[in-house]
C-alpha cells in the first residue's frame, strides 16, 4: 500500500531534486526514499525499480525543457532564436544538472516516442526555419546544434573549460556565433 501523500508526481519530483543534488547517475531509490523520509519499499508502490524511477525523471526533465526552450524561441527567428533556444538549453543545464543529464538518458523507442523528445526536434525545425534549409541539410543541422549545445555544455559542466582565463560565458557567444555564421552559409543539397 501505498504512503498518504507520496504520489508518483511528488516521487518523480523528489527523485528530480535528489539526481540534481548528487547527480542523476548516483539516483537510487534508497536516496529518494531518504529524502521523502521513508524506507525504500514504500517507493516500490509507484515505481518497480531504479531504472523506472530514472525513466520517470527523464519524461520529467524533457517536459520541463521543452517548455523551456519553446518560450525561449517563441516569436524569434535566425540569430535570435538559435540563441535563445541554445540559452535555454545551457540555463537549465546549470539550474538543473540532475535533470539536464536526465534528458541525455537512454529510453526505449517508445518510450521516447510518447515523451516530448519528438518535441525537441520540433523546436529545433522550428528554428531552423529562420535558415531556410531543405531536407536532408535540415537534419544534418538539427545533428550539428544538438552536437555542438550539448557537446558544449557537458564539458563546461564537467570543469573541462575551467583551466583558462577565458570566462566560459565569453566562449559560449562565441560558439553561437559560429554556429548561426556556419547555418548561414550551410550547403543547401
Amino acid at each position: 500500500m501505498a504512503r498518504a501523500g507520496i504520489t508518483l508526481p511528488v516521487l518523480t519530483r523528489a527523485a528530480a531534486d535528489v539526481a540534481d543534488e548528487i547527480g542523476f547517475d548516483r539516483l537510487t531509490v534508497s536516496a529518494v526514499a531518504r529524502r521523502l523520509g521513508v524506507k525504500d519499499p514504500s517507493l516500490y508502490a509507484h515505481i518497480g525499480n531504479a531504472h523506472e524511477l530514472k525513466v520517470r525523471v527523464a519524461l520529467l526533465a524533457l517536459d520541463e525543457l521543452a517548455d523551456k526552450a519553446a518560450e525561449a524561441i517563441a516569436g524569434r527567428s535566425g540569430r535570435d532564436a538559435l540563441t535563445a533556444f541554445a540559452d535555454a538549453y545551457r540555463d537549465y543545464a546549470h539550474a538543473h544538472p540532475g535533470r539536464y543529464a536526465a534528458t541525455r538518458f537512454d529510453l526505449d523507442l517508445e518510450t521516447a516516442l510518447a515523451s516530448a523528445a519528438p518535441r525537441h526536434s520540433q523546436l529545433t525545425r522550428a528554428l531552423l526555419r529562420g535558415y531556410d534549409l531543405p531536407e536532408p541539410a535540415q537534419t544534418d543541422a538539427i545533428r550539428f546544434l544538438g552536437a555542438a549545445i550539448h557537446g558544449y555544455i557537458a564539458l563546461e559542466l564537467t570543469g573541462a573549460f575551467s583551466h583558462t582565463p577565458r570566462p566560459t560565458a565569453s566562449s559560449w557567444s562565441w560558439t553561437l556565433a559560429a554556429l548561426h555564421t556556419a547555418l548561414s552559409a550551410a550547403p543547401r543539397a
